[in-house]
């Protein structure tokens, strides 16, 4: 981790010296046109660099040791009458690396405020390491404290897969990868991978003459851009045995493929993603993320499906700016009653 932040430091000094040299030449231009004797473009440059250190220091410290609990409601006409309070609790990019040991109480407290939602199911949708699988170990027993009801369910996200490990070979790759899951696995999580799994609800769901009132949970591999991102996720895989009348509610990394596919392909209602991290940085509501996705954190919606981009919990680098870590607790609410 050390080395992320040697290097995460040199640009943003490198950026911070620039930012400094934009505004002397500026300066120098004004002064030169306007005939004048001061360059206050220093005096720009000056304020510059010293809120630059001040995002610097906040975002390594207090920035990044913050959490907000984000409570989101949705409503839809088709969730069953049985499932109408439902709390999920959804987590996303934990990258367990970034802790250590030095902030493993930041883990454990994430940990215990999930816990006091007393959610009726928990998700976590990719991410929970940096690079390799013994980065989760030193926190599994953090991990196997989460409770819900109805269990935790998670996918994987671009980072637990070894595509980020050069110079292992492709047997290490593949035990990193199966490790990976083990480990969830450990922690008492269910890893869906292009799978899902039914969740039954009401008198009927002991019955086995009767069908319960249901929905299901699909969880798809990480569906990035196939470049600089995994492109794994298999749609038609992930909702097999799924009916049109199903409420579905889709775990996916990565939103990118949001309004192309997942909207076109399939009956997902509620669809729950991570992976931008906003950039871990915001300015008055604007963050450089907006560029590269059209949706990017919290909830939007379309014809009545909605999708919640979580801002994640950790980073690969310690710092957060803006983007306090979060988890969000969804209520599902419902028309029919």
């Amino acid at each position: 981790m050390l080395i992320r932040v040697i290097i995460f430091s040199l640009i943003i000094l490198t950026l911070i010296a620039l930012a400094y040299f934009v505004c002397w030449l500026v300066g120098w231009g004004i002064m030169h046109l306007f005939h004048t004797r001061h360059n206050y473009g220093n005096w720009v440059g000056g304020a510059v660099v010293a809120f630059a250190i001040y995002i610097i220091i906040y975002g390594c410290t207090i920035g990044f040791d913050k959490l907000d609990v984000r409570h989101i409601t949705l409503t839809f006409d088709d969730l069953p009458a049985e499932f109408d309070g439902y709390k999920i609790v959804h987590f996303s990019d934990a990258h367990l690396g970034t802790y250590g040991t030095d902030k493993q109480q930041l883990l454990a407290r994430n940990i215990d405020s999930i816990n006091a939602q007393h959610p009726d199911l928990i998700v976590f949708t990719g991410d929970i390491q940096n690079l390799v699988p013994s980065e989760i170990r030193p926190h599994i027993n953090i991990l196997k404290k989460l409770r819900a009801k109805d269990g935790v369910y998670s996918c994987l996200g671009n980072h637990d897969y070894p595509i980020y490990v050069r110079d292992a070979s492709p047997k290490q790759k593949e035990k990193n990868l199966r490790e990976t899951i083990a480990l969830e696995e450990q922690a008492g999580w269910t890893v869906l991978m292009n799978d899902n799994r039914r969740i039954m609800h009401g008198a009927a769901s002991n019955d086995s003459t009767k069908a319960a009132p249901s929905i299901v949970i699909a969880g798809m591999e990480n569906d990035g851009d196939g470049r600089r991102f995994p492109m794994m996720g298999n749609l038609g895989k992930t909702l097999q045995g799924v009916s049109p009348n199903d409420f579905v509610i889709l775990l996916q990394h990565d939103p990118t493929h949001w309004h192309d596919k997942i909207l076109k392909q399939s009956n997902a209602q509620l669809t729950l993603c991570g992976h931008t991290h906003a950039s871990q940085f915001m300015l008055f509501g604007w963050s450089p993320v907006k560029y590269f996705y059209d949706v990017w954190a919290g909830v939007a919606e379309h014809d009545g499906r909605f999708i919640n981009v979580s801002t994640g919990m950790g980073g690969f680098i310690p710092f957060r700016f803006g983007v306090p870590g979060e988890i969000c607790v969804i209520t599902l609410k419902t028309t029919n009653k």
